[in-house]
């Protein structure tokens, strides 16, 4: 008997990643808020992981995923919202960056990707690229 509830945990838990798994692929390119409806539904996968290890006996391992999945969820989402999510995050929206232009090492977006567009449009791509070899002699 215990061997049929297994059973039926895992093939419930394969079919919640099977729906996840559509659903992550199914997002548009233009979906508002990708990285809140991705997290969204990987608590799908949340909940199956741990149906599947509740199914497999590992009942310790599933309390702890259990207790600690929205937490991980949480903080990338807050991550997202606190420092990307121009869109939504109105004191991110003004916000100019200041570079120095005699700094070694950061230069302006700007300057960045007008130097990119100029040597794309003079380079090929076989040609940005070398490969060299090391031919090593095992008799020294």
């Amino acid at each position: 008997m215990v061997e049929y509830i297994q059973s039926a945990l895992l093939i419930i838990s394969a079919i919640l990643i099977i729906i996840s798994a559509i659903g992550i692929l199914s997002l548009g390119k233009d979906t508002k808020n990708k990285v809140y409806a991705r997290i969204h539904i990987v608590g799908l996968f949340d909940i199956a992981c741990i149906i599947a290890m509740i199914g497999l006996g590992q009942f310790l391992l599933a309390g702890i995923y259990f207790i600690l999945a929205p937490f991980t969820a949480h903080a990338i989402a807050n991550a997202y919202w606190k420092r990307e999510d121009r869109e939504n995050n109105s004191e991110l929206q003004n916000i100019v960056e200041d570079v120095d232009e005699n700094h070694p090492f950061l230069h302006p977006k700007e300057k960045m990707q007008a130097l990119e567009s100029e040597n794309s449009e003079k380079l090929k791509a076989d040609e940005r690229f070398s490969v060299t070899t090391l031919e090593i002699d095992e008799g020294e």
